[in-house]
Formats: C-alpha cells, sequence, structure tokens
C-alpha cells in the first residue's frame, strides 16, 4: 500500500479518498481534521466534504476527537476472498502450532517489498511482538519474509533490493549478496530463521506456503525470545504446517 503523506495529493476523487484512508497508521485511534489534512495535503474542507461521504458509508466514524476508521471498512477486508480463504484453511495448523509451542505464530502473505501478517496468535510466556493482524514488515530481515522471498519470482527480490536493505538492529542484513546466500540455504532447507535481525531479543523461524508452480503464496512462523527459541527444533513443526497448508490450498484451488 502506498503512503498517505506526498509531495502533492492525487487529483481524482477516489485518490485522494484512499490517501485520507491510508493516512491513518497503527496506533492511530483517531485523527483530527487538521492531522488529516496536514498528512496527506488535502485542503479541509476537500478533506471534510469526502470524509462526509465516507462515513455516511461507515467506511469512517466521526467522533468527539476527530475521524476513526468505521465498522464499514471491517466488513469490506473480511470479504477479501484470498486472505478470508487462507485464513479458514490455515486455523488447524496455526492452532496446532500454538498448542504444541504456547508461543506466537504468525501467518503472512507478500505485499510488493513488504509483508502482511493475516492471522496472529499471541504466545502464552513469550515477548510481545510488535506485529498486529493488517499490519506490515520488509521481507529482507523478517522469518516469513525471508521465506516467501526464497520462494518468489526473481523480479520480487529485484525489487527488495532496489528499495534498500536498511538496518534495523546489529544484526540486520545489509549487504545483497549476503542476502541471495541466505536465501540460497532457506531453499534448501525449506526454512528460514530470524535471528533479532528486525526486532533485537526476537527470534523466529518460518516456512513458505506454495503453490502449484512452487511459488511461496504465504508463510507460517513462530517466535519467540531469542535467548529461549530453538529454531533447529521447531523447525520441523513449522515446516510441516506449512506444507500441510499448501496441500490443502492445492486441492481446493484443483475442485473450483
Amino acid at each position: 500500500m502506498r503512503s498517505a503523506e506526498r509531495d502533492a495529493p492525487p487529483k481524482s476523487v477516489l485518490g485522494r479518498t484512499m490517501t485520507l484512508l491510508t493516512a491513518f497508521r497503527p496506533g492511530d485511534g483517531e485523527l483530527s481534521l487538521a492531522e488529516l489534512s496536514r498528512r496527506t495535503g488535502i485542503p479541509k474542507p476537500t478533506a471534510h466534504r469526502l470524509l462526509a461521504e465516507l462515513a455516511s458509508w461507515n467506511i469512517v466514524e466521526r467522533t468527539p476527537g476527530g475521524i476513526r476508521l468505521g465498522m464499514g471498512l471491517f466488513e469490506l477486508g473480511q470479504l477479501a476472498p484470498l486472505q478470508r480463504g487462507l485464513r479458514e484453511a490455515a486455523a488447524p495448523f496455526l492452532a496446532d502450532l500454538f498448542e504444541a509451542t504456547h508461543e506466537t505464530v504468525h501467518l503472512a502473505v507478500p505485499d510488493g517489498v513488504d509483508v502482511v501478517y493475516v492471522q496472529k496468535i499471541p504466545g502464552r510466556r513469550g515477548p510481545k511482538v510488535g506485529s498486529r493482524v493488517g499490519g506490515r514488515m520488509p521481507a529482507y530481515c523478517t522469518g516469513v519474509g525471508k521465506a516467501m522471498l526464497a520462494f518468489a519470482p526473481p523480479e520480487r527480490l529485484s525489487a527488495v533490493l532496489s528499495a534498500g536493505l536498511a538496518r534495523r538492529t546489529p544484526r540486520t542484513t545489509v549487504a545483497p549478496g549476503l542476502l541471495d546466500q541466505e536465501l540460497g540455504r532457506i531453499r534448501e532447507r525449506g526454512v528460514a530463521e530470524e535471528h533479532e535481525e528486525s526486532t533485537v531479543g526476537i527470534a523466529c523461524v518460518a516456512a513458505p506456503v506454495l503453490d502449484h508452480s512452487g511459488r511461496a503464496v504465504a508463510a507460517i512462523s513462530i517466535t519467540g525470545w531469542a535467548n529461549r527459541l530453538d529454531t533447529e527444533r521447531l523447525a520441523p513443526a513449522v515446516r510441516t504446517a506449512a506444507l500441510g497448508l499448501s496441500r490443502v490450498l492445492r486441492t481446493g484451488s484443483d475442485q473450483l
């Protein structure tokens, strides 16, 4: 998804509407009209008119303090067939992993140079992981991201490298050659690991969910404390879950 903040807002009504909606960030319970105008560059009168129309569809809601995203937007999101079908098919596999480990379990999908989390079961004893359903992280420094990059079309890796490998922690891989070598090892093993590359103190092990062509359409991971999570021991369980989900999705597409 494109960033809402830009030099000049789009000229079309649809473009300006989407710019207003995407101005909301994680943690924004509500925003004032002035703040939305500042973030988007859309004049207040125009923003006010567009927001009034969105409110009539329950896409946004007016509050005493400003504007917040509405239930109508949530309901639309739940109708997205890919994410809904994927989450339903993945549910038993994610539940099994959680019951076996009590660590945080994620399901993510690729989106541009990022990954988007579509399901999360928070761990009972692990760290408070900053991910959230609908949230995104860079692909190159996360377990789920690297698992999917290893089985992605070449152009997706090229896009990731062109966007730059920013150093998020002291252990982030920022050299394209080293990342390429790691992706080769992931293709051989069928699993990816992250050790404090996106967040200090966090480790995870992930495996890709593959379609008929062998390309990753999603990834499953287990996340926990870096000094306690045994990624080698958990790797077979994550890989088994990803392979099982891959088979279910392929069977479902065969029956369409």
